[in-house]
C-alpha cells in the first residue's frame, strides 16, 4: 500500500496534503489496512442479498376451512340461480332526453334575397307547367268520352243487340282478382316474417 502511495506521489502533481488524507483513509489508526467495503480480505466469505434471504414458508391449508369456502360458494351460486334473469332494455322504445327538450327548435335558414326570388319564380313556372299539363289531359279525356258517346249512338242505330253487348264490361280486359278482409280471429302462434335489416342491437351478458 505504501509503494502505491509513493508511486502516486512521484507520478502525479497533487499537493502533499492529499496524500496524507489518502494515507489516513486507507490505513487504520494503528497503521494496518482498514477492513472496509472497498478492501476486503480474500478469505472473507462474500454473500449477496438473495443468498441471505429466508425461504418463503408455505402456508398450511386447513381442509375444513377449504371445505367451508366451497360450501359458501355453492350457496352463493344457488342464490344467484333463484334470482330471475334481468330483462334486457329496449333502447328503441326509450327517447333520449336531449330530444325531449322543448327549447330545441330548428329555425329556418335565412336565404339571401336573390335566392328567395329565384325560388319564387321557379315555383310559379312549375305551377304554370302543371296547369297546362292538367288542361291537356282533361281535354284528351273529354274528346275520348265524346267520341265514345257518338260511336255508341251510331252503333245503337245499327243494332240494339250490339249496343247492349258494347255496354257490358269485359272481365278479360283488365284481369284483376281481389279478396276482401276475413273476419276470422288471428292465429296465436303466427310469427310475421321479417324483412332485410341491419341488426345494431347491443348484446347484454348476464
Amino acid at each position: 500500500m505504501l509503494s502505491c502511495l509513493v508511486y502516486l506521489r512521484n507520478s502525479s502533481p497533487l499537493p502533499l496534503i492529499w496524500y496524507v488524507v489518502l494515507h489516513s483513509f486507507l490505513m487504520g489508526v494503528d497503521g494496518h489496512v482498514s477492513q472496509g467495503p472497498w478492501f476486503a480480505s480474500v478469505l472473507t466469505l462474500k454473500t449477496s442479498a438473495p443468498l441471505r434471504a429466508e425461504p418463503k414458508k408455505k402456508k398450511k391449508v386447513d381442509p375444513r376451512r377449504e371445505q367451508m369456502v366451497r360450501e359458501r360458494l355453492k350457496k352463493k351460486l344457488k342464490k344467484l340461480e333463484r334470482v330471475p334473469p334481468e330483462l334486457i332494455p329496449i333502447e328503441d322504445f326509450t327517447t333520449p332526453a336531449k330530444y325531449m327538450d322543448e327549447t330545441r327548435v330548428r329555425g329556418a335558414a335565412q336565404l339571401p334575397f336573390e335566392e328567395s326570388e329565384r325560388r319564387a319564380l321557379l315555383l310559379k313556372e312549375w305551377s304554370r307547367y302543371k296547369q297546362t299539363q292538367h288542361r291537356a289531359e282533361m281535354e284528351a279525356v273529354g274528346l275520348a268520352v265524346e267520341a265514345q258517346r257518338e260511336a255508341l249512338e251510331e252503333l245503337r242505330l245499327e243494332s240494339e243487340e250490339l249496343y247492349q253487348a258494347a255496354l257490358r264490361p269485359d272481365p278479360l280486359l283488365f284481369p284483376f282478382n281481389h279478396q276482401g278482409p276475413s273476419y276470422t280471429p288471428p292465429k296465436a302462434q303466427y310469427e310475421a316474417p321479417e324483412g332485410k335489416y341491419n341488426n345494431i342491437t347491443k348484446v347484454y351478458t348476464q
